[in-house]
Order: C-alpha cells, then structure tokens, then sequence
C-alpha cells in the first residue's frame, strides 16, 4: 500500500517537521488541521489546510475541527471496493492514506492536584481518537500512526519499499486501538474516581522494562507502569550497575519498598522470595543495615536490600561483602560506589523519587479468568484502638510491639514476627498453621544464636488456640501483639497473664497471600 496523501493533526509535535518533510520529499501530499498547518508552513513544507477541504475552520472553540465526511470518508473508503470509491468521486473527496495524530495530554492535566473542573473537561480529546480509530480500522488501506517514535521507521519503509507492508499497518493499528482505549480510560477513571469498585475496572497499564524472563526461565516477563498512577515502582530510580533486573527482583523490590516505606528513622529491610528475612532499626543506616543483616543472614544471602538513608562507605563495603541481588537508597558516597563495583553483577539503584505513594491505591491479583480487586492495606492501625488485655507496656514496650506488627503485616500469612531492640530475631512465614508459624520463628532464632528473653512476638491474625503463645513464652517472649477474635481468647490470655507477660489486641488483622 503506498502513500499519496497524509493528514496531520497532533498536540505533542516532537519529530513533525521531520517526518513531514522526508514525506513530502517522497511525493506525498500532506493536509495538516490549524496548529501543526502553522508549525509546518512556518518551516515551509508545502502543506494544505484542513480547512480547504472541509469549508469549515475550528468550531466551537476547536471543539470540532476534523469531523467531517471530507475527511472521515477519506479516511475509511475501502479502495477495493468500487461503490466506496465511487462515492468518494461523487463528493470529490479525496482518499487519505497516513493520518498521524496524537492526543490531548488528559492524564497529564488531571495529575495536577489543583486541575479545574473545567480544563480537565477541556482535555478530552474527541476529534483525535475519532481519526486514530478510523485509520486504524481501516488500516488494509491506512496507516495510523500515533507517537513520535514511529516516524522514521514508516518514512525508512516507505523509502525502502515504497509501500507500507500489511505487517506494519497491523502493528500500528493495533498500537493506535492502544492508545485510544487508554484515553478512554483514563477518562471514564478520572470521571468515576468516585467509585471503588465499579461495574466495568477498565486499569491500563504500559509496558516500562522488558525482563530477560519471568519468574522461571521458560516463562517470558515485562514489567508495565500503571498509566495514572501518581508514582511507581521504578519511577525516577536509575541503576547505577549490574546485571539487568529481572522479574523476582521487582517482586522483593517492591515487598521489600512497601515496608520501608512505614518505618521512622534510619532503617534496612532484607526480602527473599517477597519475604522480610531480616528488618533492622538503628540510628544509622549502617547499624539499621546491620540489625537487618544479623536477623537472618543465611536467608539475606541472594536477597534484596532497601535503605531509606543514604549509604556511606562503611555501609557500602559491608554491602560488598555479602551475596546482594539488589541494593536501593537514595544515594550513595563515591568509596560507597566502588566498593559495590567489585561486585559486577549487583544491581545497585538510586532511588530519586520524591513523591509520596498513594496508599489509597488499591490491589490487584489475577485468578482464573478474573481480577481480585482490593483496598491496599496500607493505613497504620489506630493506637486508641488497640487493647491493653493483660500487663502494662511501658514507651520501649509498645515501640518494640509496633515495630514488630509493622513487619508482620509485610510477611505471608500465617505470619509471626519475633524481635527485640529494633531488630527481627525470627520470622514464621507462610506456615498453613499458626502454631506452625510460632515454631519455625523460635526455631530460627535459636538456630543463629539469638536469645529471646524479652523479646516481642506479633501474629497478623488471632491465635485459635493458646498452643503457640505458650511456645512463645516458654522461649522467652514477654509481650505478644495479634489482632484478637478467637473463640479461645480467653484461653490465650490466660496463658499469656499465668507467664506475668503483656498481650496487646489490635482488633485488625493482617493477612498477606
């Protein structure tokens, strides 16, 4: 299919001059609406107005520019059909073979926090999206193109072949119906952003990194932004070196960030396999990163760190010294950087994002043929509704016990959490009993030396029975945090009073699959 007349209607005219001259070289008539008629006339390119073919100029404040049967008839005449072609000669419409449009920036005004009602309006693209749609249906007889990007490899095609293959107007329509059904989106997101859970959950997503695998090596990955979301996962972070990320990486990245993210004061969070295996508070990051790292070190090996401080050149040998599959801060000292370059193929990022997450976000998960949709649980639990039930915690108590329910609610259930002095001791992860859970974090512990008297235990959902706070106590725990509920609670709290020890009920629990 070659080209002999393009039409030219966009708002971001990054490369337009470009690829309209190369076309126009080519011998290809070129029909441009108002602004990017002015942009290509005033480097003069030969270029017609739009409205010499339609009789009509912008309506309605530009409301109405391009919907007309002189376009829209040039645009989707079938010309192997002889009664479209017929018609066309019969209203001296003349066909359109190249319609490269982009669209209004809508998620960009209504990202603004203060957008008015009626800018944000403003911004929806109506005549843009009609052109891209009808080009890209038409696309055995158009090419819609729809982002700068495609420029030089349609004008390097058509140079070549002197045609545009099928191939290629399948893939660019397709990446048109893309672009046009994120728009809308986007809209009908910004008009319902009212409505949680609405009839029809329409999120869009786009493709960010390529992954060189997904989870196993036979399975293919990517990782994809969501389109709106005010941050993400790897927005505004630079890697500074290493192998390339991989699908596992952005996993415990992620866990490991969300954690991080509601800890005070200096802090390092360990993940493996979308676990903490090790959580350290300290009053700097070097001791924090060493709390973290003594938790666990035999599950830190291979496991991705996450400071919220910048590193020093202490802390940047110490991270060289150990198997790290990912570091991330939001920055580091120049001996920091070469002591992490002995270790070539650690990812080291660079964490410059300033915005805030939006914990009101909500969650996805995929199931079979659907989408489970969430609320984040994100909000800190209200300490006025926390109960006291037995004992009496004093300031250090109560900050050990929330440190430690902070990390619970970050570890699969069943999740129990041993720590003392700001620092994970022994974590029970993913256990299909509870009493399973207690055991294995005890059991950890004691096997990396860590003693548990006067440590703090925190389980994200109620104990059935009083099997695993008696474990607990018998190995030195004195305070316990869990949400309550239980039809034996009063068995539980009896067995946490008779230890002289403190039980603390949330009344929310936590669990993570």
């Amino acid at each position: 299919m070659t080209i002999r007349r393009a039409l030219f209607s966009v708002y971001d005219k990054t490369g337009l001059a470009a690829f309209a001259r190369e076309l126009s070289g080519l011998g290809v008539e070129l029909v441009a609406s108002s602004g990017s008629a002015k942009l290509l006339s005033d480097e003069r390119i030969p270029v017609t107005p739009l409205e010499d073919l339609t009789g009509f100029g912008d309506l309605l404040g530009h409301r109405v520019v391009t919907l007309h049967p002189a376009v829209h008839g040039g645009i989707l005449a079938r010309r192997d059909m002889p009664e479209d072609m017929a018609e066309l000669r019969a209203h001296e419409i003349a066909p359109i073979d190249l319609v490269c449009v982009n669209l209004y920036p809508f998620e960009r005004t209504v990202g603004r926090l203060d957008v008015a009602w009626e800018d944000a309006i403003a911004q929806i693209d109506i005549g843009g999206p009609a052109l891209l749609r009808a080009a890209a249906k038409n696309h055995a007889h158009v090419v819609p193109v729809c982002r700068p990007e495609d420029y030089e490899p349609v004008v390097e095609e058509f140079r070549m072949r002197g045609e545009i293959t099928d191939a290629t107007r399948r893939r660019l329509a397709a990446r048109a119906f893309q672009r046009t059904a994120a728009f809308d989106a986007a809209v009908a997101g910004w008009l319902g952003r009212d409505d949680s859970f609405p009839e029809i959950f329409v999120p869009v997503f786009e493709r960010y990194l390529d992954l060189p695998y997904g989870e196993n090596p036979h399975q293919r990955g990517a990782y994809y932004a969501q389109k709106g979301a005010r941050t993400h996962l790897l927005a505004r972070v630079e890697q500074l070196q290493g192998r390339p990320l991989s699908f596992n990486n952005l996993g415990d990245l992620s866990a490991a960030r969300l954690l991080a993210l509601e800890l005070d004061g200096p802090a390092a969070v360990i993940v493996k396999h979308g676990n903490p295996c090790g959580v350290g508070l300290g009053e700097t990051p070097d001791e924090a990163y060493e709390k973290a790292l003594a938790g666990d070190p035999v599950s830190a090996y291979g496991g991705v760190v996450v400071l919220n401080r910048p590193v020093g050149a202490a802390l940047g040998k110490a991270l060289a010294s150990q198997f790290v599959e990912v570091v991330f801060a939001p920055g580091y000292d120049e001996v920091a950087l070469a002591e992490l370059s002995t270790k070539e193929k650690a990812r080291v990022l660079v964490d410059g994002e300033r915005r805030a997450f939006v914990t009101s976000e909500r969650d996805f998960r995929r199931v079979l043929g659907g989408l489970l949709v969430q609320d984040r649980d994100a909000d800190g639990d209200p300490l006025d509704a926390m109960d006291v039930a037995c004992g009496d915690p004093d300031q250090s108590t109560w900050e050990e016990l929330l440190f430690a329910w902070t990390v619970a609610k970050h570890v699969t259930s069943n999740a129990i959490v041993i720590a003392r002095g700001g620092q994970t001791l022994g974590i029970g992860a993913g256990q299909m009993s509870r009493v399973d859970a207690v055991r294995l974090a005890i059991e950890k512990a004691s096997a990396l030396g860590h003693s548990l008297e006067g440590a703090v235990l925190a389980s994200d959902a109620f104990f059935p029975f009083g099997d695993g706070p008696k474990l607990a106590l018998e190995a030195g725990v004195r305070a316990i945090i869990q949400p309550g509920g239980s039809k034996r609670d009063t068995e539980v709290l009896n067995a946490v009073r008779e230890a002289g020890a403190t039980m603390v009920l949330t009344g929310r629990r936590h669990f993570r699959h």
